[in-house]
């Protein structure tokens, strides 16, 4: 996969739970482990705006392109 999601290094640099995140930004948290796992085929913008809110991060933070090989 080409995009790499950080959501967990984040959510233990502020000392949050997934569950803590999921009730917080109104998501389940089956949705918000597709999302960690790299699953989700795509994020809506009021989601990730909302996760980086929470977690005083930027979306590049969350988000990280690597080339494939």
């Amino acid at each position: 996969m080409a995009i790499i999601i950080n959501l967990d290094r984040i959510l233990e640099r502020e000392g949050m739970k997934s569950n803590e995140l999921a009730d917080k930004i109104g998501i389940t948290t089956a949705n918000l482990s597709i999302l960690k796992t790299g699953k989700a085929k795509a994020v809506r913008f009021s989601t990730l705006e909302a996760i980086c809110e929470i977690l005083n991060c930027q979306p590049g933070d969350i988000l990280e392109y690597q080339e494939e090989n």
